[in-house]
């Protein structure tokens, strides 16, 4: 065994602390019963009609559903009753988040990694990957893209599990990211305002210094709930192996403070009803021990990625329209989360899935490893996870959703305004937090059209612009003087103002 080798398998043995897991069983216990989940799947099958429409109804009342009614859901055949649960996923999406699509960057900041998952190009195993860790200097100049030049003003930066990668070089690349200011072609000033964070589970200690640094959204997704499938695709002895460790990483999150989380499945491992199962479960878990759901739910299907025959060989694919009933049934499940759809999905199928309830998507989207300051850099299988199917540009994007009605929005206010944890949920079953969705989604897209948006984009997008204003002034009389304040000031070159 080489220095080298021998260092990291010491690291890794250090990652786990038993201790932060043990509270929160149940008589050494996990909240994943794959009994009670697999029952429910085979038993709840041909129920009436009428219950299928009571079940619609509570998800419309802003309620998470029971794991038998998600079940229900699951097995509904019936073309009618299918219609009518489409039609109430854009139903519940708009009265909690209003007309709005957020947008976001993905940003990989490396690709070390000390696991082996079989389904992941950046594998430890997998030979065929460059191996880089960015450098803050090398942060710094992929942020003045993507602020500077796309106009992006959240990200979700991902990190591999790997002491090079670890809490310190999080935090620094943060602070990195948030210091980084840039100037417009029009002069306006242009900066990341929130980081989102994907990375390895922590211990609650390092938590609590990612809250420190300004944390948005502590991202960990499960992967799959499936016990003996976790197993048998994360290979014994490395960090991610331990099912439990990443399965609680919320309830650290939570308990170190961090109180906005997303959760997610990668759907293409194992038998897609048993995941959704899973997400609620996890969903119903955090509610009841801390208050506080996911913020985001996240369903990416599993995708090619160079030398990982695994991604093309899984016998659990799904097919399009199977992944339209995933996202409607999410929706209709946990109704005050956000649901993000990546450009994993190709450009037809997200224009698709826009009408399911979707709140926030990613364009522009570059995850090769430096690759958004490479001019003309296209996708490149040995520096990247796995390759997309839509890297249309974020101009593209935005005029798309302006065609189809959707308003973009680029507000980061409610992680400044600490609208999150128990009063973001608060907000969001009762309908609130659409009134600063809608005030703020005007006030950024405004921003964003001025300061980056084609001629075409704009001018279609104006129409979306003076729609919402009308609203606005119709719905919330008493602010629209102050929303007004603000819109012609930011129309004259202020930024950053928001409800």
């Amino acid at each position: 065994m080489s220095e080298k080798t021998a260092t990291l398998e010491n690291w890794a043995t250090q990652r786990i602390n038993f201790a932060q897991i043990s509270p929160y069983l149940n008589n050494m216990r996990d909240f994943i019963c794959e009994t009670e989940i697999e029952g429910l799947l085979r038993s709840q099958t041909d129920v009436p009609a009428s219950c299928v429409h009571d079940i619609i109804q509570k998800a419309l009342a802003i309620e998470t559903l029971s794991l038998k009614e998600a079940a229900i859901l699951l097995n509904v055949r019936d073309k009618d009753l299918l219609s009518r649960m489409r039609e109430a996923a854009l139903a519940i999406k708009t009265k909690v988040y209003d007309n709005r699509i957020v947008t976001f960057a993905p940003f990989y900041t490396g690709n070390l990694c000390v696991n082996n998952c079989l389904y992941c190009g950046f594998r430890s195993g997998n030979p065929a990957i460059n191996r880089k860790l960015l450098t803050v200097d090398e942060i710094k100049n992929e942020i003045e893209i993507i602020a500077g030049s796309i106009g992006h003003k959240r990200i979700i930066a991902v990190y591999g599990e790997h002491p090079e990668s670890g809490i310190d070089y999080i935090i620094s690349t943060m602070s990195a990211i948030y210091n980084t200011k840039i100037r417009t072609k029009n002069n306006s000033s242009a900066s990341i305002r929130r980081v989102n964070v994907n990375a390895a589970p922590m211990q609650v200690e390092e938590l609590r210094a990612l809250k420190k640094a300004g944390i948005g959204t502590y991202q960990v997704f499960q992967e799959t709930y499936h016990h003996k499938t976790y197993e048998s695709i994360h290979p014994r002895g490395t960090v991610k192996s331990n099912y439990r460790w990443r399965l609680y990483s919320m309830h650290r999150a939570i308990e170190a403070g961090i109180d906005d989380v997303g959760i997610g499945a990668l759907f293409g491992l194992y038998d897609w009803k048993f995941e959704i199962m899973g997400l609620l479960a996890h969903a119903r878990e955090l509610e009841k021990t801390f208050g506080i759901g996911p913020h985001t739910v996240s369903f990416p299907r599993l995708e090619p990625a160079l030398n990982t025959p695994f991604a093309k060989a899984s016998k659990y694919l799904l097919n399009d329209e199977t992944f339209k009933k995933v996202i409607t049934v999410l929706r209709l499940c946990i109704p005050y989360a956000g649901m993000i759809l990546t450009a994993r999905e190709n450009a037809s199928m997200r224009r698709d899935c826009f009408s399911l309830g979707i709140t926030q998507t990613d364009a522009s989207s570059k995850i090769g490893i430096g690759s958004y300051s490479q001019a003309g850099c296209g996708q490149k299988g040995n520096k990247q996870q796995f390759l997309l199917a839509d890297t249309r540009s974020l101009d593209e994007v935005v005029l798309e959703l302006a065609q189809d009605g959707f308003i973009t929005s680029f507000c980061t206010a409610g992680y400044r305004c600490e609208r999150t944890g128990k009063c973001i949920m608060k907000l969001l079953r009762s309908g609130q937090e659409g009134k600063f969705c809608k005030l703020n989604a005007v006030l950024t897209f405004r921003e964003w059209l001025d300061d980056f948006a084609s001629p075409r984009t704009k001018e279609i997008a104006e129409n979306i612009i003076n729609r919402e204003i009308s609203q606005i002034k119709s719905m919330m009389p008493d602010i629209f003087p102050a929303f007004m304040n603000y819109y012609e000031r930011i129309t004259q070159g202020e930024r950053d103002l928001y409800f």
